[in-house]
């Protein structure tokens, strides 16, 4: 079918209440109850009602195709794969054809709706891959098309909002990643004789911008009641107002995400599947929200910008900063939490130069002084990263501790204070030594998290208010 660059006919909002939808949700939570964490259902005494349940779902699924016309193929290959799954006796469940078909980075138009069945964890959410739905739009605003179109391109980014979803995103996830999905590697047909069996390719990448919105709101808004930060009226405004907070949040994570896999950087700056110190992750997420960060900068300090785009990026740097020294410090445990490392980095970095302040147990901000603070540590996040090509992975760890350790005072058990960590050793060794909490809260941290942390607890499963088109 041709590439439809249409809203869904009929509204996403209109369907929340749709008895297809609602029989598919039904479905999935039925089907969640047999499964094994791997997906499958193990024995057969619950075929027969795991049976019912999927015939309830694919029959919801295809009477919502007509919908859902720019996705029609996928969903009439996710009915199929849900038959071929019952054909298999419910074993391990492989959706390759459906992933392979489903490209919601075609249809970037804004609140375009999307109907998403797959067996799959949710990060922050489960390692279960059990079937999930979600009803959800696109979130495209015109000045957010403007950038992506021109200096900040990224193919894959497609930012979404929850209109309705089965328990699995009950959680802090936030985000809809083809990764997570249930699939086995093959052969594609027509491929030359010889070729390897893989995994499809990912051409899209899914971040539910209302989600990141609304708990930034509820956390940040009493984080600044605790303080007594006096805010400017532009920052007031983003928490005040749901809809601009979520356009930031897209502008932010449209210039995150492409970042990933752009500077001087490690051969693989994901380190995917490999086991090395948590605080490295940490490194990277922050080096991408810095990036976006002084970004923003550029686009507040050049003429050309026009107004709507300049008022955005301003926007952004108060979202990057608060977030990240509020809500990411605490939320979480204290065991290898490399965001909460990342957040406390940040807010240390510019206490040291003295940008915040915590005077007469209120906070204070030097506004104007803060994006060239921020951009420095971009600057020394960066450098390490530059000089990572010339050096061993082990100097490279080491490198990143010492610049972290020179903002963050690490654990008083560290192995690596007590000179105990076995360099000689193998990676993993190394690895294994790096304390589960090597940088704890400051006491600032420490009491501040009694007060706001049952609020960032709260946010888990929160969504914002769906904008009348």
């Amino acid at each position: 079918m041709s590439m439809v660059m249409e809203r869904a006919t009929t509204g996403g909002q209109d369907l929340v209440q749709h008895s297809s939808w609602l029989q598919i949700k039904e479905a999935c939570v039925t089907l969640q109850g047999f499964q094994a964490s791997d997906g499958r259902i193990a024995g057969t005494k619950n075929h027969s009602r795991a049976r019912n349940a999927l015939n309830t779902l694919t029959e919801g699924i295809a009477d919502l195709i007509p919908h859902f016309p720019h996705d029609e193929d996928y969903l009439q290959a996710v009915v199929a794969d849900c038959r071929a799954w019952e054909a298999a006796g419910f074993d391990v469940p492989d959706f390759y054809e459906s992933l392979s078909l489903f490209h919601p980075e075609r249809t970037r138009v804004d609140r375009t709706a999307h109907l998403v069945v797959f067996p799959m964890y949710t990060q922050n959410g489960s390692t279960n891959r059990f079937f999930e739905a979600v009803l959800c739009e696109t979130i495209w605003p015109d000045f957010v098309a403007g950038l992506e179109s021109g200096s900040y391109s990224n193919a894959l980014f497609v930012p979404l909002r929850f209109l309705d979803y089965t328990p699995g995103y009950d959680t802090n996830s936030a985000v809809l990643f083809p990764e997570s999905v249930a699939v086995t590697p093959r052969v594609p047909a027509g491929s030359p004789e010889g070729t390897p069996a893989a995994l499809p390719a990912f051409t899209w990448g899914g971040i539910f911008a209302d989600r990141e919105a609304a708990r930034f709101r509820s956390v940040v808004r009493h984080a600044v009641e605790i303080t007594k930060l006096d805010l400017p009226s532009d920052a007031q405004a983003l928490l005040d107002d749901h809809a601009l907070s979520e356009k930031t949040f897209v502008m932010w994570d449209l210039i995150h995400d492409r970042t990933h896999m752009r500077g001087d950087l490690p051969f693989d700056p994901f380190m995917i599947k490999q086991r090395m110190p948590f605080y490295l992750y940490g490194l990277e997420e922050l080096r991408c929200d810095l990036t976006a960060f002084r970004e923003a900068v550029a686009l507040l300090r050049a003429k050309k910008t026009d107004p709507l785009t300049r008022h955005h990026a301003q926007l952004v740097l108060y979202a990057v900063v608060f977030d990240r020294i509020f809500r990411f410090p605490l939320t979480g445990t204290r065991v290898r939490n490399y965001d909460s490392v990342a957040g406390q980095l940040l807010f240390a970095w510019l206490h040291q130069h003295r940008v915040l302040h915590w005077t007469d147990t209120q906070l204070t901000i030097d506004w104007d002084a803060m994006p060239d603070v921020v951009v420095a540590l971009s600057d020394r996040i960066n450098e390490l990263y530059w000089r990572s090509i010339d050096r061993p992975k082990i100097v490279h760890w080491l490198a990143a501790h010492e610049l972290i350790s020179e903002v963050l005072a690490p654990h008083p058990a560290s192995h690596f204070l007590s000179g105990t960590i076995p360099l000689e050793g193998t990676p993993a060794e190394i690895t294994d030594h790096v304390h589960d909490d090597e940088f704890p809260l400051s006491m600032f941290y420490e009491a501040l998290g009694k007060k706001l942390g049952p609020t960032i607890a709260a946010t888990a499963g929160i969504t914002g208010p769906v904008a009348q088109a």
